[in-house]
């Protein structure tokens, strides 16, 4: 079952962990050993969770690589399916030869 607008992991973060528990980036980009920019920009939506910062969100806030990577894909799928025009994509008919 898809889900109606996910959010995006860095939406997840600043509700779940940083504004709970009150954590500053930079000290959460210190944790991540990236540069604050860096863990900004996902703060702000503005960039997505690759394999390596699932690892790195994984090790400091405890969920799995996987969970994180799942997060973000949710999110652009969905994005995905508001933005593309798909009337003109068609399906081909596939038969061995």
């Amino acid at each position: 079952m898809s889900m109606h607008d996910p959010p995006h992991p860095g939406e997840f973060i600043r509700e779940i962990y940083m504004e709970p528990f009150g954590l500053s980036s930079r000290k959460v980009a210190r944790s991540l050993n990236v540069a604050a920019s860096t863990f900004i920009r996902l703060l702000h939506c503005e960039s997505s969770v690759t394999p390596e910062m699932a690892l790195r969100l994984a090790h400091v806030f405890g969920r799995t690589p996987e969970s994180w990577l799942a997060m973000q894909d949710h999110y652009s799928l969905w994005h995905a399916k508001q933005k593309v025009d798909m009337r003109d994509v068609k399906k081909l008919e596939l038969t061995s030869v």
